[in-house]
């Protein structure tokens, strides 16, 4: 019922993640982030909000991304009807689609980036999401978002959109998470929302406040 992706941004050292299904609430249930740790996206027919936590505790522990998936999937006997990508700090990926996951359902990787899907109207979709991160040119958060884009012109999810998430995590950095929970327009509500992150007086604010590698800053 979603499509996702997780990235590792190379230039900046970020970690990043974007998401869109068409049920509601999609950043709360799928996204995870963590720069000591990766990230994870869990998902499916019956997602599991505990298998992308997980995920990331066993990756901090210094287990890989495969390690790590195989570690929280094999002891769930549900997990036929769950999808989990994940991505390590080292920029390894790993994935498992349950086969009782609904058609059209998949994932892909290359290199330090994975994409996942379920419910889409074909694999086209994830092939187009992958795609559109690779080639795209700016920010990370803009190629993130344009892989959403992408994977909609698509075919999308086969139901259509309701919510989609971007969340970016970073040591430089305050976590960047955000969401829309319910819109008829999903994407272009993400990237509307994007733009206004991005100026002032919000954006000024961000650089005063703690990140892991200055946990004490306060400028106000």
């Amino acid at each position: 019922m979603t499509y996702s992706i997780l990235a590792f941004d190379e230039r900046t050292g970020r970690f990043g993640g974007a998401a869109t299904t068409g049920s509601l609430c999609v950043g709360g249930w799928v996204l995870r982030g963590d720069p000591r740790a990766g990230m994870s996206a869990s998902q499916g027919t019956a997602p599991s909000t505990l298998w992308g936590e997980s995920v990331l505790e066993q990756m901090r522990d210094g287990l890989t991304a495969p390690e790590a998936v195989t570690a929280v999937v094999q002891p769930d006997t549900g997990r036929e009807h769950r999808q989990l990508a994940a991505l390590d700090p080292a920029g390894g990926t790993a994935a498992f689609t349950g086969a009782q996951s609904i058609a059209t359902c998949a994932h892909r990787a290359e290199g330090a980036v994975i994409v996942a899907g379920n419910m889409l109207s074909s694999e086209a979709v994830l092939d187009a999401t992958l795609d559109s991160f690779l080639s795209t040119k700016g920010d990370f958060e803009d190629r993130l978002l344009a892989s959403l884009f992408a994977g909609e012109r698509a075919g999308s999810d086969s139901r259509g959109l309701l919510s989609a998430a971007l969340l970016v995590v970073g040591r430089d950095m305050a976590p960047l998470t955000l969401r829309v929970d319910f819109s008829e327009t999903p994407l272009a509500a993400l990237r509307d929302l994007l733009a206004r992150v991005r100026s002032s007086p919000y954006h000024d604010w961000l650089s005063g406040v703690p990140t892991l590698d200055d946990p004490h800053r306060a400028r106000v």
